[in-house]
């Protein structure tokens, strides 16, 4: 039996719909990109502000806004998302894929505790299973979810509301959140570009065992090729909504083809040896590293 790939891209792109502004109408905003995930799989989207990575995973999850549209196709576990309604696509959001923001705070419900927010992809979860969960399964589900994640201050973090707690534990409560479905793709979405450096090292690292643990496949998007490097062995680079480079990362540093991967790698260099100078390591040896570090 052939295995369906988790996530299938064909010559998907976006661009805006029928506008006021002659100019904008029919304007592309991401030119046909192509790309194969299958179970365990992870893949790198980099680039700049603008380069059409997060439109790239609103498209995947089907949910771009109504002023744009999407064409190619989409296929989630075999499942098609362009074109395909709303009410179709609802139950494919938690099984098929799964999304962590950037920024937790505003992603969080800022009214609801964090224990129930947690409970409610629970709770989905054991309906489309057909299960039916009492009150001490579902506590004892979320407590097990906050320690997959690293908050062992269980009862405080269940109690708390998102302004109450740290913003790693908030990301780390979005992660428990968007794994809790079991979906067979993680879409993160710069995760960590709101936290500190150290906090962001320990969310790469949470995010690069999880995903291990449960093979789960896993796009990752970023503005930070160090970042990236962190977690995924290959990339795909773009620029303006255009693919204009792909490849290992390792590859990628050793010799970028296109100029914009050339200043990105340049970037990483110059932020690597900030942090090599405190190992003792030269900037080319850091970054090197990072790359060897990747998953296969």
């Amino acid at each position: 039996m052939t295995n369906v790939p988790v996530l299938e891209l064909r010559d998907l792109s976006v661009s805006v719909r029928g506008s006021d502004t002659p100019t904008a109408a029919g304007r592309t905003l991401l030119a046909p990109l192509s790309l194969t995930l299958g179970a365990g799989e992870r893949v790198g989207l980099i680039g700049e502000s603008g380069s059409g990575k997060s439109l790239t995973a609103l498209a995947i999850s089907g949910l771009l806004p109504s002023g744009l549209a999407s064409s190619g196709s989409v296929r989630l576990g075999g499942a098609e998302v362009v074109g395909t309604r709303e009410k179709l696509l609802v139950p494919l959001r938690g099984r098929a894929s799964s999304m962590v923001f950037q920024e937790p705070l505003t992603a969080l419900d800022p009214l609801m505790r964090l224990g129930g927010q947690l409970a409610e992809p629970l709770k989905r979860r054991a309906k489309r299973d057909g299960l039916s969960l009492s009150r001490d399964d579902l506590r004892s589900g979320i407590r097990n979810a906050l320690l997959e994640v690293a908050l062992t201050d269980t009862d405080r973090i269940t109690g708390a509301y998102p302004h109450e707690v740290s913003g790693g534990q908030r990301q780390r409560v979005a992660i428990a959140m968007a794994l809790a479905t079991r979906p067979a793709l993680l879409i993160a979405d710069e995760p960590t570009t709101a936290l500190d450096v150290t906090v962001q090292g320990e969310i790469l690292d949470l995010l690069d065992r999880v995903v291990a643990e449960r093979g789960t496949a896993l796009v990752f998007i970023s503005h930070d090729l160090a970042v990236v490097s962190r977690v995924v062995r290959d990339v795909v680079v773009l620029k303006d909504g255009i693919a204009v480079e792909r490849g290992r990362i390792a590859d990628l540093l050793v010799a970028p083809q296109h100029e914009y991967t050339r200043a990105l790698v340049e970037g990483a260099r110059a932020f690597d040896t900030a942090l090599g100078r405190r190992r003792g390591l030269t900037g080319d040896e850091s970054t090197d590293k990072r790359a060897e570090g990747t998953h296969d």
